[in-house]
């Protein structure tokens, strides 16, 4: 829509480099201590192994999501559409301080986890998916976020919210977590209820609770090879979901 202007000016029409514009646009440049890669041997005895996606991996990665948003149950379609906004987001530098952690088996694709930064006080947890089957994969993915939110970034509080009833029962329930009044408080993804753990609450009982699921604690370091198993990173066909 164009105005008259309220004064004479040299040039009608500025150009702007998109170079210049881009700072304006995408989220500052992060200052998180790197997530250290670690592994853990499951109940069903595989040795998943965590570690950051990198960047030339996302395009993989998205176009896998792809299929998870093609599946119709438990509400793995809007679950995919929104790690694969995510994916996306973090690629193109519209994600502020967000943590992107990929599970890997044997040198496949296994399970993912996500996260961010709001501020020094409280992280958001966005997604934790396995697509993989046995070994619950997805309890370890949940466990790395949070591990290094509160043990390595020192979160006090870190908030969460959940798509589907299963992600409900495990994580709500499960770790009882106390949820903040709504709708004075609400969780990014949507608005939903925040369901929250403090690092008291971490340190006191979710972490044992989250370790007894998985049946391991995180190791560290990964040993060179181990960890060299997991590039070039292996896309599955197909999600096991």
């Amino acid at each position: 829509m164009k105005r008259d202007i309220p004064e004479g000016v040299s040039h009608e029409e500025l150009t702007f480099d998109v170079r210049e514009i881009e700072p304006l646009l995408s989220g500052p440049e992060s200052t998180l201590t790197p997530f250290v890669p670690g592994m853990v041997e499951l109940k069903n005895g595989k040795t998943l192994v965590f570690r950051m996606l990198k960047k030339e991996e996302a395009p993989g990665l998205l176009a896998f999501l792809k299929k998870v948003m093609d599946v119709d149950h438990d509400f793995y379609d809007i679950v995919g559409a929104r790690v694969y906004a995510e994916v996306l987001g973090w690629l193109r530098n519209r994600l502020k301080d967000v943590y992107t952690i990929v599970g890997v088996i044997d040198g496949e694709l296994a399970g993912f986890a996500n996260a961010r930064k709001r501020d020094d006080d409280v992280h958001i947890s966005l997604h934790s998916m396995a697509y993989m089957r046995g070994g619950r994969v997805g309890a370890a993915m949940y466990y790395a976020k949070a591990q290094y939110a509160f043990e390595v970034l020192g979160a006090d509080e870190w908030w969460s919210t959940f798509e589907s009833y299963n992600g409900w029962m495990r994580w709500g329930v499960g770790m009882a977590q106390p949820s903040y009044p709504w709708p004075e408080y609400q969780h990014e993804l949507g608005g939903a209820t925040v369901y929250y753990i403090t690092r008291e609450y971490w340190d006191s009982t979710v972490k044992n609770y989250i370790k007894e699921v998985v049946g391991n604690d995180i190791v560290r370091p990964v040993p060179a090879d181990i960890l060299a198993s997991t590039e070039p990173l292996k896309i599955p066909d197909k999600p096991e979901v």
